[in-house]
């Protein structure tokens, strides 16, 4: 099976002859300063199978930027994880680590 993403709306056929197919315009926010982020660190198990994982969400900013971000604490921790709609997921339990290095690096308003 095909996972291709329908880009109309849902709409798959349409009898109107002024119908056309507009894409949708994604805004990107620009990225804030380290010092302006709310950052949220909490462990998370929900639909792991048990297995915890670290989650930090409240990236204000380019996908570009929470990846880097992303990539960073996984080096840091040692550790696989994922970047998933602005959310960073690190496997396994690195909460005070991953505060730690956040604080550090200018990430203020981290909790």
């Amino acid at each position: 099976m095909s996972k291709k993403k329908n880009t109309s709306g849902g709409i798959v056929y349409s009898t109107d002859p002024n119908f056309s197919i507009e894409p949708e315009h994604t805004e990107e926010q620009e990225t804030l300063s380290p010092a302006l982020q709310q950052l949220r660190v909490k462990l998370d198990t929900k639909q792991r199978a048990g297995k915890v994982v670290t989650l930090i969400d409240g990236f204000v900013g380019k996908e570009e930027d929470v990846e880097k971000l992303g990539k960073e604490l996984k080096t840091k921790c040692g550790t696989g994880g994922s970047v998933k709609d602005g959310q960073i997921l690190i496997q396994g339990d690195y909460k005070e680590k991953v505060i730690k290095w956040l604080l550090d690096w200018g990430y203020k308003k981290t909790k």
